[in-house]
């Protein structure tokens, strides 16, 4: 009995280094953030009211107590653990005006 626990043993120790991707663990694709499409952003126009901006396109996902006057749209897309797209759109306001949207020039950038 104890020549079986000890080959068990061993057999089972000895597949902890297999790096298969039969055994690999699950990681599921991850989005976190607002999701800005092209149609979105062509909505947006200079000298809308945040009201009109949070309408068109949604809470801002970061909100900063020290800039009440600049809003955040940010977006991550994970897929198998590795950062696949990115973007950010930031808006501007002066008041309750949009004065100013900086998003890079590109609508999406893909992550290296």
């Amino acid at each position: 009995m104890r020549i079986k626990l000890i080959l068990l043993s061993m057999l089972l120790a000895s597949c902890g280094y297999l790096s298969s991707p039969v055994l690999s663990p699950y990681k599921m694709d991850i989005r976190q953030g607002n999701y800005v499409t092209p149609e979105m952003r062509d909505k947006l126009k200079i000298g809308m009211s945040r009201q009109q901006v949070r309408y068109v396109l949604g809470t801002p996902m970061v909100s900063d107590a020290f800039h009440g006057d600049r809003w955040d749209y940010v977006y991550l897309l994970e897929q198998h653990g590795k950062l696949v797209e990115k973007q950010r759109l930031t808006l501007y306001f002066e008041g309750d005006k949009l004065v100013r949207m900086d998003d890079g020039g590109q609508p999406g950038q893909t992550a290296e």
